[in-house]
Order: C-alpha cells, then structure tokens, then sequence
C-alpha cells in the first residue's frame, strides 16, 4: 500500500500561513479528512499514529504544526480546524470557556517531560552544572507565551535564579515552537536547548547529552486535545479521540515516544 505524504499552505484569518502535512495510506476518493492543529512537540508521534488510524477507520488525517497559544488566536479567528492536540490544558479550556469547543470532548492524551538537552556527548560536567555556571555560547528555548515547553522552560530557569540574567542578555535564543528550539540545538546555532524528552528520546535512548529538571520545577506538562464546534465531522472527531485514548496501539505508540499517559 503506498504511503503518501502531502504538503499544503493556507492563509487564515491571522494573516499567517499554516503548513498542513497530509499523512495518507493511499485513501479511496472522497475518504473522511479532518484537520488538526498539533502542537509542535507532539508532531512526529502523530505522524507515527496517523497512518494507523487512517487503516483502522479509512479516516485521513491532515496534520498542521505549531505553538498551542498560536494555534489558540487562530482558531478564535476562525482557522478551519476540526481538532486541538495543544501541549497544554489552558489553551482546550480556554476554547470550552469560549464556546468554541465541544463540552466534554476534552481529555490529556499525553503528559510531557522536559529535557536540557544538548546533541553533542558529556564531557566532565554535567549539563545542569554547564547551564548554572553559564559556560555556554547560547541556550535555546520556545516562546514562552505561546508555547507551554517554553513557559516550563522558562519556570525551570526562574527556580534555578537564571531567567533575569538570561532575559536581559545576550545568550538566550527564543523558537516560535518547540521544534524550532530542537533544531537550534541540532544544528549548532546553540550549544544547549530545553524541548520536549519526545524529541529527543528513541525508545528509551537519548543521544548526545541531557539533564531532566525535576517535576517540582515546572507546571506538569499535561496536553489536553479538543473537538472544535466548528467541526462538521464530529462523528469522525469523536472516532479519532475514542481511539487516540483507548486504542492499546496509540497508548503504546506515545509512550515509546517518551511520554507518559494518564491511566
């Protein structure tokens, strides 16, 4: 069966230009397609559930990345999205407050663990030592008030007396999402990054060289997904949610990707 992946661009109401990424198992004319909006993190692993999703209900998925607190502004503004995997619970609560989510549809599909993480291997100190002593050229981070791994980032360097410091100078390099700041660091442009275990996490494996704040450093990194009330599919919503939360594959498929999951 061929696997088909599209790429789509689409003005909204914002004026800013959503990239859409269609994962297809080769669907029959006019199958079922919803569009979701997926938080940066949470991209790859469903990139990886798609597929399955689409063979268990002929369902196709078209999937738009980003920052959850951007996404939030444009689904006010009337983004044509039928679903919300943001990375965090504020936003999905927000949208019921607002009216423009389903009630009750919403539930934490995935719980996030932030990571320092750095691609390059531990030489003498450790990455938590090498963050408080500042022996970095740059430290990457996502935008903290748009996207819930920045905002945690952000806690975590308040609770150590490091965000002041950081803020006000000239070593802290700041992504629009999540990926971005994985890609600083992947790429050398900094010499360390927070971003999400997910990212950077293969079946239990980190490469390169990392630290893992404490929980009581940081909020908890629950990630709520929501039905919008825009949706003219909400029979077809409601599948991908069911499955999503109760199907043993799914539930598999996000742990091995370094999350955890509410029981």
């Amino acid at each position: 069966m061929l696997f088909m992946r599209r790429l789509y661009s689409a003005r909204l109401p914002s004026a800013a230009v959503i990239l859409l990424f269609a994962l297809a198992l080769a669907a029959p004319a006019g199958a079922e397609q919803l569009n979701v909006a997926v938080a940066a993190n949470f991209f790859g692993t469903l990139q990886k559930l798609a597929p399955k999703f689409q063979q268990a209900s002929g369902i196709e998925l078209l999937l738009s990345s980003g920052a959850s607190g951007q996404f939030y502004t444009q689904i006010r503004e009337g983004a044509p999205f039928d679903l919300l995997l943001s990375a965090d619970a504020d936003r999905p609560k927000q949208l019921e407050a607002d009216g423009l989510a389903i009630p009750g549809s919403r539930f934490t599909y995935a719980i996030g663990t932030l990571v320092l993480w750095s691609p390059k291997s531990r030489t003498g100190r450790s990455r938590r030592q090498v963050l408080r002593d500042g022996a970095y050229r740059m430290l990457g981070i996502a935008e903290p008030r748009n996207a819930p791994y920045g905002a945690a980032a952000r806690e975590v360097l308040v609770s150590l007396g490091l965000w002041d410091k950081l803020n006000q100078g000239s070593k802290l390099a700041v992504g629009e999402n999540i990926n971005q700041a994985w890609q600083f660091a992947a790429t050398g442009n900094v010499d360390l990054a927070f971003v999400a275990l997910s990212q950077v996490s293969s079946d239990g494996v980190i490469a390169g060289s990392y630290w893992l704040p404490p929980q009581s450093l940081y909020a908890p990194l629950d990630q709520d997904a929501v039905i919008l009330m825009r949706t003219g599919k909400r029979a077809a919503a409601e599948a991908f949610m069911n499955w999503l939360r109760k199907d043993p594959q799914a539930i598999a498929t996000i742990r091995a990707a370094g999350y955890h999951v509410r029981e």
